[in-house]
């Protein structure tokens, strides 16, 4: 997998008379069909981060490169699409598939171009049999997903979803995990932010951000195993306790779903 997105050495802060920096020399890199995601505690800079991949504020320091070239303000509003944690805030339209076509339309895209790209859009997150509903009637699932669909129409070269899950019940939870994963599988970069570590398990890739920087970055399984000072996932704790009740558990992290297969073979 090729690289799509690469930091380097990104620093800014809101007050410029302040020595501390919101975000100090970070860097990193994102890959085609890879979904990271970014952990860290309030005040982090994690959020900060995104509005400065996605333009809405003007690095102090650093560069920001899409497939080898350093972007401008905006190209990255062309290139990196950004869905926040109240989808209701970002829509327009009186239909869901005016909604998703409401990005297209400033951009004086042609008819027959936009229905194919909606269309396409909609079908990606599984949404097209809802393309004439009410978006106001969705469950907070559904609107997540036609929130992604509008970022999605405008073809982006990576997807930053800042806190997309908060808002969500269980259910909603578990159908956008299964639309991020199919996106990623069909070659899109997603970028996750978030303080679940429910969903930062379930990524490709974990980056942990720390006063500004980025601390680590680790698969899910080398960073919930081996670092002790973040919080664990349920399966990780459920792990954790049978252990410490002497219980022969694996001595490795595993996932949800490894944990309830490890548990039906033992039993």
């Amino acid at each position: 997998m090729g690289i799509v997105l690469e930091v380097e050495g990104l620093s800014f802060r809101y007050d410029k008379k302040q020595d501390r920096g919101n975000v100090m020399d970070v860097s990193f890199q994102l890959r085609e069909g890879e979904w990271t995601a970014l952990i860290g505690h309030n005040g982090s800079g994690k959020s900060t981060l995104a509005h400065l991949l996605v333009g809405l504020l003007q690095l102090d320091e650093g560069k920001i490169k899409l497939n080898g070239s350093v972007t401008k303000k905006e190209q990255s509003f062309e290139h990196i699409g950004i869905v926040f944690q109240n989808p209701e805030n970002q829509f327009i339209g009186t239909t869901v598939e005016d909604d998703v076509a409401f990005g297209l339309e400033n951009i004086n895209m042609s008819y027959e171009e936009m229905r194919e790209r909606v269309d396409k859009a909609l079908l990606d997150v599984d949404m097209l049999d809802y393309r004439m509903a009410d978006p106001s009637q969705l469950s907070g699932g559904q609107k997540q997903r036609v929130a992604i669909a509008g970022m999605l129409a405008l073809e982006p070269k990576v997807l930053i979803l800042d806190e997309a899950f908060v808002m969500l019940d269980p259910r909603s939870r578990k159908e956008l995990m299964a639309t991020i994963r199919k996106l990623t599988n069909k070659g899109m970069t997603i970028l996750s932010i978030t303080h679940d570590m429910e969903e930062a398990a379930h990524a490709d890739k974990v980056m942990v951000m720390e006063r500004g920087r980025i601390k680590t970055v680790d698969s899910p399984s080398q960073l919930f195993f081996s670092d002790s000072t973040l919080e664990k996932p349920f399966a990780e704790k459920l792990r954790e306790a049978l252990k410490s009740r002497k219980r022969k558990v694996p001595d490795k992290y595993m996932t949800e779903e490894e944990m309830v297969l490890w548990i039906c073979k033992s039993n």
